[in-house]
């Protein structure tokens, strides 16, 4: 495809001039950063980007290709893909496109050779950013608010029951994965674990989950502001209240806000997959992968029933929490880690072991 002048025009009034990666052109979305130097088709498949414009600060993306592997959802959800530098000669044993063929085929705006260095710098001094990607530089950003009904979007429409292949003498634990834009390697990670999982829409009622017997919930990851969610609280606690409960991402934010805490938005958000973050009990500190916008805010816990578990070193925001009578934890990071390290995929483990050496169904 020969080379064509795009632009990036932003509602801070930048306009950056680059080179038109795909034949899509034309997007509307909150302008975002990812720090991670490799993940950049779980990127680009995670829903929890639905409605942004996802900027790759590492110089060089699709070096190695596209694979049918790392898929994090059927479908990519993001509005738009940006990059300094595109490889179009892949080398990987796994690569079955270039980054320019899967662009065309899910039919994603994308433009390269823009200064992405310079396009952080604006994102972190402002924060909050919207931006177009256009041919016309005296074009202006129509959208400049996050959709509060964009769960819905990426949410499963119906149930859907997976089977793990772990076989032993003893029933497999069944986990509900309440579905806000769940990454599927978290269902995989569930999977190899040894339990079954049935991923159901975001908004399936507490009697509906109550009625799939699971022995744990999984509250997903996804995208949006928290707040926007905040109708399904008394639905959630409900559902928390009565069974082993994970909260991963935003699902971490709506429990936290079940419980009477308040989320707040952060700065310029934490994507990447190199975010330090501490377990308060061990000290250990763990490199985690993240992909957020807001956080529980600290001072709105209530201590008397939770601890805080796990604290961001970089900025010291709230990374997880643990209730102190319930089997209920919540982590802001990604245990599953797809793309990231492995550090903190013991989570799953200790999730899991809550209700398979108890055998208990329900908690009071």
């Amino acid at each position: 495809m020969p080379e064509t002048t795009g632009y990036l025009v932003l509602n801070t009034g930048d306009v950056l001039e680059g080179k038109w990666l795909s034949s899509y052109k034309y997007a509307d979305g909150e302008l975002v950063f990812n720090t991670a130097m490799t993940g950049y088709q779980e990127v680009m498949t995670d829903p929890s980007y639905a409605g942004q414009i996802v900027t790759m600060t590492y110089p060089l993306i699709g070096n190695y290709g596209w694979n049918e592997v790392d898929y994090e959802s059927i479908q990519p959800s993001l509005k738009g893909f940006i990059v300094s530098t595109p490889s179009h000669n892949p080398e990987h044993y796994e690569s079955k496109y270039t980054l320019v063929e899967m662009l065309e085929k899910h039919k994603i705006p994308a433009l390269s050779h823009i200064d992405t260095r310079a396009l952080t710098k604006i994102i972190r001094k402002h924060g909050e950013v919207y931006g177009k990607m256009t041919d016309n530089p005296e074009d202006k950003p129509v959208n400049t608010s996050v959709n509060p009904n964009i769960v819905s979007t990426v949410s499963v429409a119906e149930k859907i029951t997976y089977k793990t292949n772990n076989s032993t003498d003893q029933k497999a634990p069944h986990v509900v994965v309440v579905d806000f834009g769940y990454k599927h390697s978290i269902a995989h990670s569930l999977l190899e674990l040894g339990c079954d999982v049935t991923v159901v829409p975001f908004d399936t009622r507490f009697i509906e989950v109550q009625s799939l017997a699971p022995d744990g919930v999984v509250l997903s990851n996804g995208p949006g502001d928290p707040k926007a969610l905040a109708h399904l609280s008394t639905n959630l606690k409900q559902i928390a209240d009565h069974f082993p409960t994970m909260g991963i991402c935003l699902g971490h934010q709506l429990i936290a806000l079940a419980y009477g805490a308040t989320t707040k938005r952060l700065p310029y958000g934490h994507r990447g997959s190199n975010h330090p973050v501490k377990d308060v009990q061990t000290g250990k500190v763990m490199i985690t992968s993240q992909n957020h916008g807001y956080v529980v805010d600290y001072d709105s816990v209530k201590m008397d029933d939770w601890y805080v578990s796990h604290i961001n070193v970089n900025d010291k925001s709230v990374e997880g929490l643990k209730h102190k009578t319930k089997p209920l934890m919540t982590v802001q990071f990604h245990p599953e880690a797809h793309p990231g390290p492995i550090d903190t995929h013991h989570l799953f483990v200790n999730f899991i072991k809550q209700f398979i050496t108890k055998g208990e169904k329900q908690h009071a």
